[in-house]
């Protein structure tokens, strides 16, 4: 496995990641041995970082990780997350990042993470209630005294970024970015580069829709988070999944499969970019990690942009509830 640094933090992880959120939650019921078996196996493969957060389960997620990586901890990098408010329950209520809410959900994290260092630490959200330097600061005392190694954000736009760097360095941004969730392309990548901050693409496969595995009668489990996402729509999908055959042909003309290309394309865009598709297969899981190998071409790139400038995907990339919570 190809290694990448997540810009000029002195962080270098594998080229691409995993994301475990839905290992958990959000895509319907999963087995606890097939998960471990995945997380062993993606160690087994080469890859070093592995991402997580408190919600994501809630809590179940950090203890799964806890558990199936730490025979290996020193070998990985493990990323989770603070700034949600979550009820006794475990659901999101709001945000919270008050320093001392942010405390706290270190503390909690690293006993469910079975470990003594979080190697990277994202503000989950931006919490417009807190100011940006005082989370920062929250953050660099948690990194004096060895909680934390690294500092990131999820969602934030550039002025945001700037303003949290300032008091501490951030490693890296975690957000959307995809073939078809391009926005961090238009202000964020260059202030990323002017800073040498990182990149780090959540659903990089359009949650599973990029795969080529959607189709217009696919079902969904009701615990499905996409059941309710407007591009997984029944009135949406078939335009969908048209732009995506699109892509599918390209990528068997080069002996890939779909999520090989959506995968190598994010790669292809800066040296600093690693995303962290998620699965909870194994196949899958190779599939995705052999995208580190598919070079394309500069015609390559320029198709790929034919293609996805051809049509417009139908569908916000999000729920209104969900993008409410996005800084921009």
């Amino acid at each position: 496995m190809q290694t990448r640094e997540l810009g000029k933090s002195g962080l270098a992880v594998s080229a691409l990641g995993l994301g475990c959120m839905g290992m958990t939650y959000a895509y319907g019921p999963s087995d606890h041995a097939a998960n471990v078996a995945v997380l062993r196996a993606a160690v087994e493969a080469g890859v070093t970082f592995f991402d997580t957060a408190e919600m994501y389960g809630p809590y179940t997620n950090e203890v799964l990780l806890g558990a199936a990586l730490g025979p290996v901890r020193d070998e990985v990098v493990i990323a989770t997350k603070f700034g949600f408010a979550l009820d006794a329950a475990g659901a999101v209520i709001g945000l919270d990042s008050r320093p001392e809410h942010i405390q706290a959900v270190a503390d909690a994290s690293l006993k469910r993470l079975n470990t003594d260092v979080i190697d990277l630490f994202y503000q989950h959200r931006v919490d417009p209630a807190v100011p940006i330097e005082d989370v920062a600061g929250a953050v660099a005392k948690l990194v004096a005294v060895g909680k934390v190694r690294h500092f990131g954000l999820s969602e934030a736009s550039a002025a945001t970024i700037r303003r949290a760097h300032a008091v501490l360095p951030v490693a890296a941004l975690q957000s959307e970015y995809s073939l078809w969730v391009r926005e961090p392309e238009s202000l964020v990548f260059a202030t990323l580069e002017e800073l040498g901050i990182g990149f780090v693409p959540y659903s990089p496969l359009g949650r599973g829709f990029l795969t080529g595995a959607v189709r217009v009668d696919t079902t969904f489990d009701a615990t499905d988070i996409r059941r309710g996402h407007p591009r997984f729509q029944e009135q949406n999908r078939q335009h969908n999944v048209a732009v995506v055959d699109a892509l599918a042909a390209l990528a068997a003309a080069k002996g890939a499969t779909p999520a090989q290309l959506a995968l190598a394309w994010v790669l292809a865009q800066k040296p600093w970019i690693v995303p962290i598709p998620g699965t909870r297969r194994i196949e899958r899981l190779r599939e995705n990690l052999a995208a580190a190998d598919l070079q394309l071409s500069v015609a390559d790139l320029r198709e790929i942009n034919v293609i996805l400038g051809s049509t417009d995907v139908a569908g916000g990339r999000n729920t209104q509830a969900a993008i409410a919570f996005l800084d921009r």
